[in-house]
């Protein structure tokens, strides 16, 4: 029997047509709609009959709109309690950045985050004050009122708020507009460096620069064409790690695998882990490839001193190094391809001033969750623009600290890795570059790495990147005044390097957007145009995100992530600059041990294994047991565990933003009570460890 619907749009038994016949298709979890067009001569055709759409179909249309909303709502419902009782949980653990960082045994102590949390209370009590007394005092009418008549009105509440007013008007409002457009000159300075970068960035593309000459390309010739083993230089492959059990297996498979004659290359495995299970993992993943017929050496510190670069420095020591012309820098949870030393190595030959090439970062958890994409977006303006910019036109740019190649020669005569700060990898670069030594940047070449999933693990991380360099600035201001290069090229490095994208650019994101904003709206007299609130953020955040189109979506949460950001790179730059505890603490990134994109094809293929298998194969057991029992662990300490926590600085400022946003209504100013209303949930989102991993 046909369908109901099926009969009435044909008349039933008797009848003509009398609609459009609509064939209503469900599926998960949308549903389509595809529209039959009527037969000819009907009166859905045309005429007066058959202007209409049939009652039903649209009856059925509105319910099929109806129920997807619903979804979506529910799905919204479900979502925001989800976040509810995530942040529920939060609050009732209890468990706080303060638990962390008492934790943390590698800071000494006298560090600021408690000096700038104190000033944060503070800054909150005061404005909840204030607010309480203009919400009154706008209840009373005052704020229409000229100051003479509001001295007039009689109670110690007027008088008090008189003389407000007459602060505000003498004092805090000069002072505070003073404030804001020394901030927003910084903030245009930057913007016009940031805006200069980006144009260099297009004129490369535009003209095709690439480092590229015609001796490497035809060292890469050569390569292809089978050269001899000994036309190959010597080249030595450095991994350091520390207690990094997620990840060593695959960077050092990745690296034994290299397309490099192997009696040409030589792999140390720098182990600087306190955990003895750890270190007997490493040994016995080099002692299988030593069974393969790799030179691999494993190398392991008693005395942890100086952190990377004590690592670096001892195994740059070792008498056999005289026998290598270049050495290649991985991080543990770095994967180079096959193809990296045959793409990176031949850039120096015929170039004797060319002391580094480096190569670009790509990331295989970019998607993990919104913070991975925020990290994304910053890293691939980093070095789509930033790197490849200053790599072109003026041959200089800091050094990442992996993925690098560096020739020997250019280590020595720079003097070597130092531990005088926690960036060891800037301050080569910078002692290089005042030695005349010039950088390569090639934006073709990837090494595949991970990016920290957790909020915990990217707030130190770059605490440790914003105060090394004012570390960095101090010790060497001098021998830059001092050296030999250009003027030109002091400038840059001075003004552009350390001061404009070092000190100014967190000095202004965090007093401009988290203080003077805030002040602003207590004190009207001082005011911050639109502009400089909404539209050139906006711009800077649009180009920001050019070199990461995909990404596009999460420019909003990209402008709001970066001001809360600041919040953090403030504390780090202060604490390098002014020499506080914290400025030497160093924490080993967390890692998550994610296989590259290449393993999740070859696992999913299932195939044979192949000669070249990049992840290596499952540690024995009853050889870790023997290990364990040769280097037992000198001091036990339990397995810690994974907790999400509460981060006192931003949680306090999203109260602060959230009470001027409320005071800003008062002033029927918009838009910046949508960005202080927004900033201000951004801060609370962050406060409760929201954005990162989440741990159950």
């Amino acid at each position: 029997m046909a369908p109901w619907w099926g009969q009435e749009a044909r008349g039933g038994a008797s009848g003509g047509m009398t609609g459009t016949p609509v064939v209503v298709k469900m599926q998960t979890p949308d549903w389509a709609i595809s529209e039959v067009p009527p037969l000819p001569g009907s009166p859905a055709a045309g005429g007066k009959d058959g202007r209409g759409k049939n009652a039903r179909q649209i009856t059925w249309v509105l319910l099929l709109k109806a129920h997807r909303a619903a979804g979506k709502l529910t799905g919204a419902a479900t979502a925001a309690l989800s976040v509810a009782a995530a942040a529920r949980r939060r609050v009732a653990a209890g468990r706080t950045d303060s638990d962390s960082d008492a934790a943390n045994a590698n800071a000494p102590p006298g560090g600021s985050p408690a000096r700038l949390l104190g000033v944060l209370r503070a800054f909150l009590l005061l404005s909840v004050l204030l607010l309480a007394a203009d919400v009154a005092a706008h209840a009373q009418g005052w704020h229409l009122a000229a100051l003479p008549d509001l001295e007039a009105v009689e109670g110690l509440f007027a008088a008090g708020y008189a003389a407000w007013m007459r602060a505000r008007a003498a004092y805090l409002g000069p002072a505070l507009q003073f404030l804001t457009n020394a901030c927003v000159v910084l903030f245009m300075i930057q913007s016009a460096d940031r805006l200069i970068l980006c144009l260099g960035c297009f004129w490369i593309k535009l003209r095709g620069i690439k480092p590229v000459a015609n001796a490497a390309a035809a060292g890469k010739d050569d390569v292809e064409a089978g050269a001899q083993e000994e036309e190959f230089p010597m080249v030595l492959v450095q991994i350091p790690m520390c207690n990094e059990k997620e990840v060593y297996q695959q960077s050092i498979g990745a690296v034994c695998n290299l397309d490099w004659p192997r009696s040409n290359f030589l792999v140390q495995v720098l182990d600087d882990s306190d955990d003895a299970a750890t270190s007997a993992l490493i040994r016995e993943e080099v002692e299988k490839w030593q069974r393969e017929g790799v030179r691999i050496l494993y190398r392991h510190r008693v005395i942890r001193d100086g952190y990377k670069a004590g690592n670096l420095k001892s195994a740059m020591n070792c008498s056999y190094v005289k026998d290598y012309e270049f050495v290649v820098i991985f991080d543990a949870d770095f994967q180079p391809q096959e193809d990296f030393l045959k793409r990176t190595v031949p850039h120096f030959k015929g170039k004797e001033d060319v002391g580094l090439v480096q190569a670009r970062w790509s990331f295989v958890n970019k998607d993990e969750n919104l913070l991975t994409r925020l990290q994304n977006i910053n890293l691939c303006f980093h070095f789509e623009v930033e790197q490849q910019v200053n790599g072109a036109f003026l041959n200089f740019f800091g050094f990442n600290g992996t993925a690098g190649v560096w020739r020997i020669k250019a280590l020595e005569d720079s003097g070597g890795w130092m531990e005088r700060t926690t960036v060891e990898d800037m301050d080569i670069a910078v002692r290089a570059h005042l030695k005349g030594w010039k950088f390569l940047y090639l934006n073709d070449v990837e090494c595949q790495c991970e990016l920290p999933e957790s909020y915990e693990a990217y707030r130190k991380q770059q605490h440790r990147w914003h105060s090394g360099p004012m570390q960095l600035f101090r010790l060497c201001f001098v021998d830059i005044i001092k050296s030999k290069i250009g003027f030109w090229k002091k400038f840059n490095l001075i003004f552009l390097f350390f001061l404009l994208r070092k000190l100014i650019l967190p000095f202004y994101s965090f007093t401009l957007f988290c203080v003077i904003l805030p002040m602003t709206m207590f004190a009207p007299e001082a005011e911050l145009p639109a502009w400089v609130v909404c539209y050139i953020p906006a711009t800077m955040s649009l180009l920001n995100i050019l070199p990461a189109p995909k990404s596009f979506p999460f420019i909003v949460p990209y402008l709001l992530f970066e001001n809360t950001m600041s919040v953090t790179k403030f504390n780090a730059m202060i604490s390098g600059l002014f020499q506080l505890g914290s400025a030497y603490e160093w924490v080993v990134t967390k890692k998550s041990g994610r296989s590259s994109e290449g393993d999740l094809v070859a696992l999913v293929e299932n195939e044979k294994p192949s000669k070249q298998q990049r992840v290596g194969s499952a540690p024995n057991l009853d050889s870790l047991a023997a290990k364990e029992e040769l280097y037992p662990k000198a001091d036990p300490k339990p397995k810690k565990k994974k907790h999400n926590r509460l981060y006192r600085k931003e949680l306090a400022l999203s109260f602060l933003l959230l009470t001027a946003a409320a005071r800003s209504l008062l002033s029927v100013q918009g838009i910046h009570f949508y960005f202080l209303l927004f900033q201000g949930v951004s801060f609370l989102v962050v406060g409760l460890d929201l954005i990162g991993e989440q741990v159950e």
